[in-house]
């Protein structure tokens, strides 16, 4: 069965370059101009894959907003935002809201037809048969299989990006995993700014379930562990 990826891009020309690229590597692609048509397509059926601009039309932020509505219908869809806006304020705004990647439109059609690849692999690499892909440690327990993280077995609401960081922290307590092996076991390549980012939505999540939660832990200058639990 085809990808579904959809594009919500207010310029016409360039949404129409962008369905174009897609639709020649085989997928299918949606466009929509608006936040609201997006919506009434996403009631119907949600895309596989969602590229979001920031600006739509009169809404200044419609692409964040949506962004929003669309996590709160599933927390693992893979959403790209893709705007010519390239403040930090607004990378780490829409991380924050649980994209899994920001890029601007200076990015190269190879560049991004590549960062979508990457993440349909984890996609798929998260949903093989494969035992291993469950990981218990202490209170924190991932299934990889089913795209899901709980923490004393209240669920957390995590991205594809930040379930593979996490696995890669949990995999080994203790040890030290710097950005550069962050990106390279969510196969991502970004500023460490954004893996900064990912970490804090991250931990916010779990907070979100447990105020007291601690487990991840920066290391100056070097990147971030997961606290090993010592038995009583």
């Amino acid at each position: 069965m085809q990808r579904r990826i959809a594009i919500v891009e207010d310029e016409e020309d360039i949404r129409l370059n962008y369905m174009e690229l897609f639709r020649r590597q085989g997928y299918e692609v949606d466009g929509y101009a608006s936040r609201q048509e997006a919506l009434a397509g996403f009631s119907a059926r949600l895309p596989d894959l969602a590229i979001l601009d920031i600006g739509l039309g009169d809404e200044f932020d419609g692409g964040f907003e949506l962004c929003r509505e669309l996590r709160g219908r599933s927390g693992v869809l893979p959403i790209i935002f893709l705007s010519a806006r390239d403040s930090d304020i607004d990378m780490v705004s829409g991380l924050r809201l649980g994209a899994d990647d920001y890029l601007t439109k200076d990015i190269s059609l190879p560049h991004l037809s590549a960062r979508v690849a990457a993440l349909f692999r984890r996609v798929d690499a998260m949903s093989s048969n494969d035992q291993e892909n469950q990981l218990s440690q202490g209170d924190l327990f991932l299934d990889m299989d089913r795209l899901s993280a709980h923490w004393k077995k209240q669920p957390v609401e995590l991205t594809v990006t930040e379930l593979w960081m996490l696995h890669s922290l949990a995999l080994h307590p203790g040890h030290v995993k710097s950005r550069d092996q962050l990106m390279q076991a969510a196969s991502i390549v970004v500023e460490p700014d954004t893996i900064t980012s990912h970490i804090r939505r991250m931990r916010n999540r779990f907070l979100d379930v447990d105020p007291d939660f601690d487990q991840i832990e920066s290391v100056y200058g070097i990147g971030y562990r997961w606290k090993e639990s010592w038995p009583e």
